[in-house]
């Protein structure tokens, strides 16, 4: 599931063998972060000063409205946190780019966040819990089944992050899907494609978001409801969360980084402190193994 990409192999890798590894639901891990991280003094603001300040789990910088979510504008460290993400936002997007020029021609860069508190024990709603394995369902908006990358650093300096997984969209869903009203008596996947409603109401959101330019975040698709669907059902199982078989943990040493599919990877972080996290939307047209991204896969379902 998780491939290791060290200096001597990112430097010799084809401009698809990270995205074809992505693709088919592999981690990319990379034990030395690619991208500059932050000075010191900055990640000293980010991991001291930041969550005395802050208003819900994480800050994020959303480009939409250039403003970071999470943090009043008038917070002392609010100049740090906007300055910091917005760098960290731009050096992921052209690495990725460089490395992966198929994969994100034509992608939509999204937010970058900054995620300060630790993860075990945090007692949160279920369905936001980042401790409880999910599939990730919608960003910041409408996917329309584009596909959700994320890039994540490890930016605490003596403790790994861990991450445990149960496999990938594919199998989970095969696994799953009756249990969560998919398939079987009484199941449906339902329609998958906008109808008018659906195309008016985006038309609608996108006139709206050229004045308020957040109010992307309001846009949703089928697709998308009918992932929300199966992110809140593996959160809200407990059957689901105590599998043993197809249970894998992963530790992400402190400075690495990682790429994932986060709606093609079940995934929970059961412990870690301190973590960047950049978002992108990457056009399903420039997949090379379209049968695995779940659009795909609920489309053989329905």
């Amino acid at each position: 599931m998780m491939e290791t990409f060290d200096e001597p192999r990112l430097a010799a890798a084809g401009p698809r063998d990270l995205s074809d590894i992505l693709e088919r639901g592999g981690i990319v891990y990379l034990p030395r972060c690619p991208v500059p991280l932050p000075a010191a003094a900055d990640l000293d603001v980010l991991r001291n000063e930041l969550p005395a300040h802050m208003k819900r789990k994480n800050v994020s910088y959303h480009p939409e409205g250039d403003r970071v979510s999470g943090l009043a504008t008038t917070a002392p460290v609010y100049a740090t946190t906007h300055r910091v993400l917005t760098r960290l936002r731009k050096d992921i997007a052209a690495w990725t780019r460089q490395v992966m020029p198929g994969l994100m021609q034509g992608a939509d860069i999204g937010t970058c966040s900054f995620r300060p508190m630790e993860e075990a024990g945090r007692a949160i709603d279920a369905h936001k819990a980042s401790e409880l394995i999910h599939i990730d369902a919608g960003a910041y908006g409408a996917t329309n089944g584009n596909r959700i990358l994320r890039f994540l650093v490890n930016a605490n300096p003596t403790r790994d992050r861990v991450w445990a997984s149960k496999g990938d969209f594919a199998s989970v869903f095969a696994r799953h899907a009756e249990r969560a009203g998919f398939t079987g008596p009484g199941g449906h996947v339902g329609r998958l494609e906008k109808n008018l409603f659906d195309r008016l109401f985006s038309v609608l959101v996108r006139s709206l978001a050229a004045a308020v330019p957040m109010a992307k975040v309001l846009d949703s698709s089928p697709y998308d409801r009918a992932m929300k669907r199966f992110h809140d059902y593996l959160k809200d199982n407990p059957g689901f969360q105590a599998e043993v078989e197809t249970h894998v943990e992963m530790r992400f040493a402190p400075g690495s980084a990682w790429l994932v599919f986060a709606d093609g990877v079940s995934h929970g972080c059961l412990s870690g402190q301190y973590c960047f996290i950049w978002t992108a939307l990457t056009p399903l047209a420039n997949m090379r193994h379209p049968e695995y991204a779940p659009i795909n896969v609920l489309r053989a379902a329905a």
